[in-house]
């Protein structure tokens, strides 16, 4: 274990904080439940920064760094769906195309085959981060621009379902041909 993993598991830990505070109902609520996405957000750039910049990427990292992403954002989703924010049909194609994708990138590995993050993959996180961010900070806090709260989400789930399309197109004829 290294630093960069060290961050990958304060992200991994955080989420069971963000759930209990989102799932609980007090004053102040979205305000704290934001305040440990945002934290777990940013160790998700930080950790990537410095495994990349300090040559610290280990194969533990290659494997929970993703493992965290879904985690922390299924989480959020599941929890936003709750509360009312995010309608159920949103968040089964949002997990759904990480569900995909994660399968895909399962049996491209048992083929021999990596499948990188893709640009618009990452931006698809990206904007994932930020649309989830606000919905978490919720109508109340976000007021009058909550509607951008929302056309994220749209977003989310349009960059979700291009990017999965992208890794078809890209890899499906490698990764689903019959031989190993």
């Amino acid at each position: 274990m290294n630093g960069p993993n060290y961050l990958t598991l304060a992200r991994i830990l955080a989420i069971p904080a963000l759930v209990a505070v989102l799932l609980t109902d007090f004053r102040g609520r979205d305000i704290i439940a934001t305040a440990i996405f945002v934290f777990a957000t940013l160790t998700d750039w930080l950790d990537g920064y410095l495994a990349r910049k300090k040559g610290l990427v280990t194969v533990v990292g290659q494997l929970l760094d993703p493992t965290a992403d879904k985690l922390l954002i299924t989480s959020a989703i599941v929890c936003l769906v709750k509360l009312g924010r995010v309608p159920a049909w949103a968040a089964v194609v949002i997990i759904g195309r990480e569900l995909a994708v994660s399968g895909f990138r399962a049996i491209a590995s048992a083929k021999g085959l990596n499948i990188p993050a893709s640009g618009l993959g990452k931006a698809k996180m990206g904007i994932e981060s930020w649309a989830v961010g606000a919905l978490i900070l919720g109508p109340v806090y976000f007021g009058k621009i909550w509607i951008l709260a929302q056309i994220g989400l749209w977003l989310v789930i349009i960059a979700a379902l291009v990017s999965a399309a992208e890794y078809y197109v890209r890899y499906g004829p490698q990764v689903l041909s019959k031989q190993p």
